[in-house]
């Protein structure tokens, strides 16, 4: 950005969308929220919530469903807990019960009614207002040395404003899983977006660039998705609205992210990722190593 360019808001909110029902893992998600689900002992909530803070964002607002309240409360003080832990000197384990809730302010709404993701981040408008924010799903964690929305926010900075999309690169046969972006090179890891096309057929895929993890978001989205109306299956999606204020000229950039990406809201990411985060962990990787060496694994480069 040019010395003499307008001043770009700080993305200081961020919006978590975690009113899914988690039907791919029942009969667990009956009544714990997958976004509960543990990475060793962090939630997978916690965990999107702390890459949020760590690129400066103090504000985070959760939409969540009814019968998913336990998602707010983990995020409150436990003030019965602490006292027992307190009586006890259990100061390490006291700082561990308070580390949720000193991450950032968290703010839960309820999305009454399941009118789709972008109804979802509709429900966060009267908390987040006109200020620019980040939107990361409740279920996607990238591990790298940057965290993934601060990689957005960085482009949304050096590119003089927009909303930015995180992308990673998949193969035609993959893309019918995913929104896959429609734009023009801008350099290596960037893309000026044209549009956003919902889970096309191989065939169809406009590039290899998918649409994954979050979003920062300028607050013009809020009055698109306010007028949308109701698209595939009768829901409000992000990826339309996005796509319209590309078609409005709006600057909407996609950038390919940094790092190991997990889908944790499906089982074999959930498990690579629990497995990658024991691996990394200096309390449990010894002994787990040792114990997959007993049942013949070796790790790349191991003779």
């Amino acid at each position: 950005m040019s010395d003499g360019a307008p001043r770009l808001k700080p993305v200081r909110y961020g919006v978590i969308p975690a009113g899914g029902l988690g039907t791919r893992f029942l009969p667990i998600s009956r009544t714990v929220p997958k976004e509960l689900l543990p990475i060793i002992d962090t939630p997978v909530i916690e965990l999107v919530v702390a890459e949020m803070a760590a690129a400066g964002i103090s504000r985070v607002v959760i939409v969540n469903a009814p019968g998913k309240e336990s998602l707010d409360a983990y995020f409150r003080p436990n003030e019965r807990l602490e006292r027992r832990l307190s009586v006890e000197f259990r100061k390490e384990d006291i700082d561990l019960l308070k580390r949720p809730e000193r991450l950032a302010t968290v703010r839960v709404v309820v999305q009454q009614e399941a009118k789709g993701n972008g109804h979802a981040v509709l429900q966060a408008r009267p908390l987040v207002g006109s200020e620019p924010f980040a939107m990361l799903w409740g279920d996607d964690i990238v591990i790298g040395d940057t965290p993934a929305v601060g990689q957005l926010i960085e482009a949304r900075q050096r590119l003089g404003g927009g909303s930015v999309v995180g992308t990673i690169r998949v193969s035609k046969e993959k893309a019918a899983s995913y929104g896959v972006v429609a734009g023009t090179p801008v350099d290596e890891r960037t893309q000026r977006v044209l549009a956003i096309v919902e889970k096309p057929k191989p065939a169809d895929a406009p590039s290899e660039y998918a649409a994954v993890h979050g979003y920062v978001l300028e607050p013009e989205v809020f009055e698109i998705l306010a007028r949308a109306k109701p698209g595939r299956n009768g829901e409000i999606w992000l990826t339309d609205a996005v796509s319209e204020l590309a078609r409005e000229g709006a600057p909407v950039w996609a950038v390919e992210l940094q790092g190991i990406r997990y889908d944790t809201g499906d089982k074999l990411g959930y498990v690579k990722a629990f497995i990658d985060a024991a691996l990394r962990r200096e309390d449990v990787a010894p002994q787990l190593r040792a114990y997959l060496k007993e049942l013949g694994w070796r790790a790349p480069g191991e003779r």
